[in-house]
């Protein structure tokens, strides 16, 4: 069933941690719900009343997936905007004051203006492409348990564990081609996913986990992209003692599947490359190197992301 919309009408949803503010524009409707089932619930009987044209949605990452599941399924128009885009439209008006109710009208005001682009995300999709991610990593650790047990039971016992790699090989290969065959049907992750692998070093897996596992890279600063993935050094310090500062926490999915994208970039991609071998040469252990070299991976993604751009590889220097 679809419903008949009013394209004047523009709804700016600002999205928090416990509540959605919601404005809808020209009507000068205001109102906040909290961000949960039954808030959400309420949010979507209001907005419906009204027939959007557009339900502009400040996105976060994932703070925002159950809003925009409700509006999927209730056949609502949605657009997951970008925060550094509604940033530069409010510069551009000259709007700097900040309120809850401020940034649910910019947001709307944003929509009417910039007019951007509905979403075309449905929930089974994302669904889908979370649980084939979730399965290739379980098959993977699976994989990683059956390897290491080859390598202390005795070798009359290989022939028990061989056939069983096998069989998680060619599942973890069917598993990828569903991810990429996925991911080629949906216009909002082929957009994604034509950004990132235009990075040379980034294949279609390591796309597809961060596109799966870190939907908020490119809605974000760049140190809290590195903090997420968990490749920002912490600091140890308390008194007089200092420590190494270590990285800790973070999504070790995707940073496990960055580190063998970034073996793949130290050889084909001249930037990065040129920076392992500078931080190797200065003295630093290999394995810290590779880690600062995803760390800056981490950056460049996240910016190309936010802007929309693709790879440009940097001009040599002497």
């Amino acid at each position: 069933m679809h419903t008949k919309t009013n394209q004047n009408v523009n709804v700016g949803v600002d999205t928090g941690k416990f509540q959605l503010d919601i404005y809808i524009r020209p009507l000068d409707i205001y109102f906040t719900v909290s961000n949960d089932e039954k808030g959400i619930k309420e949010a979507i009987k209001i907005i419906r009343k009204h027939s959007p044209g557009r339900i502009i949605v400040e996105a976060t990452g994932r703070l925002e997936m159950p809003f925009i599941v409700a509006c999927a399924n209730a056949s609502l128009p949605f657009v997951v905007a970008n925060p550094v885009h509604i940033k530069r439209f409010a510069g551009a008006i000259g709007q700097r004051a900040k309120t809850d109710k401020l940034d649910a009208q910019l947001i709307a005001h944003y929509g009417e203006a910039i007019q951007p682009k509905l979403s075309q995300l449905k929930p089974d999709t994302m669904q889908a492409m979370s649980d084939l991610v979730a399965r290739r990593n379980q098959l993977l650790v699976m994989q990683t348990m059956e390897k290491n047990r080859l390598q202390i039971l005795p070798k009359e016992l290989a022939m028990t564990i061989k056939p069983i790699l096998t069989v998680f090989k060619n599942q973890i290969t069917k598993i990828e081609n569903k991810i990429v065959a996925l991911i080629e049907s949906c216009p909002d992750y082929q957009a994604k996913n034509c950004i990132l692998q235009s990075m040379k070093g980034i294949g279609k897996i390591a796309s597809a986990s961060i596109i799966s596992n870190l939907p908020e890279l490119g809605y974000m600063t760049n140190k809290q992209a590195s903090a997420l993935v968990g490749v920002a050094p912490m600091n140890r310090e308390s008194g007089r003692y200092k420590g190494l500062r270590k990285i800790q926490g973070g999504r070790h999915q995707v940073r496990t599947v960055l580190y063998m994208a970034m073996m793949s970039a130290i050889q084909s991609n001249p930037l990065f490359k040129e920076t392992y071998q500078r931080l190797v040469a200065a003295g630093k252990p290999k394995k810290v190197a590779i880690i600062a070299c995803i760390r800056k991976m981490v950056v460049i993604l996240n910016s190309m992301l936010r802007d929309g751009v693709m790879w440009e590889a940097p001009e040599a220097t002497n």
